[in-house]
């Protein structure tokens, strides 16, 4: 029975394709890299036919797949996904001819980085048919501690001459396993659904892009995705097929293979096109930060209120992209481990998916009404409200615990609180108010998002007091009161009455720098933990809610003259 020819079968004569099956038939000895008569058989085949000729070769010597090309290269077919068993490669080689007497080319180390395979061979063939020289190469194994920008994705050997009889090909496989289990990073995260590398491109210098990473692997932890490995690549433009350009990629193919990782997060937003070139040249899954944002928000969601936000947010993340669905879209918009609807919203149509927004939509605005309802009701009754917001994980639903004497769900996570919550509180001077609890901010805040913290804006505008929460021991403090300040001043919120509480005090080690920090913008040191500083933050704000309200010939500015932080 004929066994499939893949590749360029066009314009082939019986007796060419007869020949090309009969390769089938020959088995080559484990440790050689091809049989002398399998590899005269192919040589002959090919320069009578003009055409590159191709062989897949498993480690027991048998042949998986003959591929015929044009005079320059050859296709591979489609083998299956990267193995993803502890320092495995891809189980099979390849042999093939080159006809112009060139060496091994780019495709083929692409070739060989892309799909992992046990290692790649090139046969020169001279014009009377004969085999001449054999160029072979495989995949080199980086050492604990190497970075991926030090890292050369293969090694070219020298050349043989035919038949390479003295290169033992199963001990150099065995010897290469051997040192990518070596390479391979220890399992450090329990019940991680993924494991990850983190990719930045751009053109900031490396101090930023690390801060940026820093910033995705808090929020790969928070959907329980291990980080293996990262990447930075410094470009001003990003490749409009593949981000990265196709020599980084395939540096990033063989850092996933060695690290076992099967998932890639890019820092920023990728388009339709690159996040299929990506996953089609790497055959791994594809997340960009928007997404793994709305994954975690999706797992976070507890109200009917948040579920439906998200829901939406990832409609309308997902509906560009649903004109992209191929056999690889299981590896662009699965998220992580299919958290939420945005795995099912793929297999809707764009008709459908409009239609579903729009009701959403509409539930939503009837939402809004029901939340102004209550809130009208709360100023009718003459109390204050208070609303906490603030980068995410500062510790404000710790603080509203500690203010309040509750159990609001609490996690060492970004995002950990999604849905606003309120709790009443009684000040010093026996006044009673209101505090809501809401989603923190984050910096570069996706436009898909800006749904999802709708709540929280409508409760921050009709606040009487914003509470600007700060984490006093976070390395980047300054940048973060810097995006949450941007943030307010795109919605208007920059003139709202506000104070600056400078929280988890209790794990600053620079207290003398923190002290200089709140004294110069007029902040309050507070821990959550050992409830420092807290009866003055509540003293504050009960003398901040008795002043007049703006617009009664009392300032924001007179406001701002007359408190002095302690």
């Amino acid at each position: 029975m004929a066994r499939p020819i893949h590749g360029q079968t066009q314009g082939l004569s019986p007796y060419d394709r007869d020949g090309l099956n009969r390769l089938y038939r020959y088995e080559t000895p484990p440790e050689r890299l091809v049989g002398d008569t399998l590899g005269q058989r192919m040589c002959a085949l090919a320069a009578r036919m003009g055409r590159q000729i191709g062989l897949l070769i498993d480690r027991r010597g048998t042949v998986n797949h003959v591929i015929v090309g044009d005079d320059r290269q050859i296709f591979l077919p489609d083998v299956g996904r990267m193995r993803t068993s502890k320092g495995r490669l891809r189980g099979v080689r390849l042999v093939h001819t080159h006809l112009k007497g060139e060496g091994l080319t780019d495709d083929d180390l692409t070739d060989l980085a892309r799909l992992g395979l046990d290692l790649v061979c090139a046969i020169t063939v001279r014009a009377d048919g004969l085999a001449q020289w054999v160029h072979i190469a495989h995949i080199v194994p980086t050492r604990p501690g190497e970075v991926i920008h030090d890292v050369r994705p293969h090694e070219v050997l020298e050349p043989l001459r035919w038949p390479a009889a003295q290169f033992d090909t199963l001990s150099t496989i065995r010897d290469l396993e051997t040192q990518l289990a070596r390479a391979r990073p220890a399992t450090s995260m329990v019940n991680a659904r993924e494991k990850a590398l983190l990719i930045h491109v751009g053109p900031e210098p490396r101090t930023e892009a690390d801060d940026r990473l820093d910033e995705l692997a808090e929020l790969a932890r928070t959907a329980r995705v291990e980080v293996l490995g990262r990447v930075v690549q410094r470009r001003r433009n990003a490749d409009r097929d593949t981000v990265l350009g196709a020599g980084k990629l395939k540096q990033v193919i063989v850092e996933a293979m060695q690290a076992d990782a099967g998932l890639l997060i890019f820092d920023h937003e990728i388009s339709p096109a690159q996040m299929r070139g990506v996953a089609r040249e790497t055959e791994m899954k594809v997340l960009d930060r928007t997404q793994l944002i709305l994954d975690i928000f999706a797992s976070r969601a507890r109200s009917r209120d948040g579920k439906i936000k998200v829901e939406l947010a990832q409609l309308n993340y997902n509906l560009p992209r649903l004109s992209a669905r191929d056999d690889a879209m299981s590896r662009l918009t699965g998220g992580i481990g299919g958290v939420g609807p945005g795995e099912t919203k793929l297999e809707i149509d764009r008709r459908r998916a409009r239609d579903r927004i729009h009701k959403l939509k509409h539930t939503l605005k009837r939402m809004a009404q029901g939340r102004n309802t209550r809130r009208k009701r709360r100023q009718r009754a003459g109390i204050a409200t208070v609303c906490l917001v603030g980068y995410t994980n500062v510790g404000k639903s710790s603080l509203l615990n500690a203010l309040s004497k509750s159990d609001i769900f609490t996690e060492d996570l970004l995002f950990a609180t999604l849905d606003p919550t309120s709790r009443r509180l009684r000040l010093p001077d026996q006044s009673n108010v209101v505090v809501t609890d809401t989603v923190g901010f984050i910096r570069d805040l996706p436009s898909e998002l800006l749904g999802a913290f709708e709540a929280t804006l409508e409760e921050a505008h009709e606040a009487d007091l914003l509470l600007l929460v700060a984490d006093a021991s976070h390395p980047r403090l300054e940048e973060q009161l810097k995006s949450v300040e941007r943030i307010l001043k795109d919605h208007d919120l920059d003139g709202h009455p506000r104070m600056l509480v400078l929280n988890k005090s209790d794990a600053v080690k620079d207290r003398a720098t923190v002290r200089e920090l709140a004294h110069h913008r007029g902040g309050l040191l507070t821990s959550s933990l050992n409830r420092d500083g807290l009866p003055v933050l509540m003293t504050q704000m009960a003398e901040v809610l008795a002043r007049p309200p703006l617009g009664s010939g009392y300032s924001e500015k007179d406001a701002n003259e007359e408190w002095s932080p302690l």
